[in-house]
C-alpha cells in the first residue's frame, strides 16, 4: 500500500512537471514569436547604442517576469482550489444534481486533500526555473540580431 502511494506521488510529480514543460515551451514560442515581430525595434535599439547584451537581458527580464506571474498565479489558485475542494465539489454535485462520489460505490464520502507546502515550494522553484530556462533562447535569438539586416526592409 506504501509502495503504490510512494509510486503515485512519482507519476503525479512527473505530470505535474510535464505540465510546467509544457507552459514553458509556450513561453519560449510566445518570446520567439515578438523577437520576430519587433527585430525593426530591436535593431533600432542597437543603433541608438544598447549592448547585445543589454537585449538579451530586456528580453530575459520579460520572460521572467511572465514566468513570475504565472506561477504566481498557479500557486495561488491551486491553494485556494485545495482549500476549497469540498466546497467546489458539493457545488458541483447541486448545480447538475449528481452525486460523484455515491456512498454505496466507494468508501468515501469526499476527496481528501493535504496541502504539503514543501511540495508546493519544489513546484515553484521548479515552475520558475523551467520559466527562467525558456527565456534564455529568445532573448540570445534577440540579441544576435544584426541592425542594418532588420532594418533593410523596413
Amino acid at each position: 500500500m506504501f509502495r503504490a502511494l510512494k509510486m503515485e506521488k512519482a507519476i503525479m510529480a512527473i505530470l505535474l512537471s510535464l505540465i510546467i514543460a509544457m507552459g514553458a515551451f509556450n513561453l519560449v514560442s510566445s518570446q520567439v514569436m515578438l523577437v520576430t515581430d519587433k527585430q525593426a525595434d530591436i535593431a533600432i535599439m542597437r543603433t541608438l547604442g544598447l549592448s547585445p547584451r543589454g537585449v538579451m537581458q530586456v528580453f530575459i527580464v520579460q520572460g521572467t517576469l511572465i514566468g513570475v506571474i504565472g506561477t504566481v498565479l498557479g500557486v495561488v489558485s491551486g491553494i485556494v482550489l485545495t482549500l476549497n475542494l469540498e466546497h467546489i465539489l458539493r457545488g458541483i454535485e447541486a448545480l447538475f444534481g449528481v452525486q460523484l462520489l455515491p456512498e454505496d460505490v466507494y468508501y468515501i464520502t469526499g476527496l481528501p486533500t493535504d496541502l504539503q507546502p514543501g511540495d508546493v515550494v519544489a513546484i515553484a522553484c521548479v515552475a520558475l526555473a523551467m520559466a527562467f530556462m525558456a527565456t534564455i533562447y529568445p532573448a540570445w535569438r534577440a540579441s544576435r540580431t544584426p541592425p542594418a539586416e532588420a532594418l533593410r526592409y523596413e
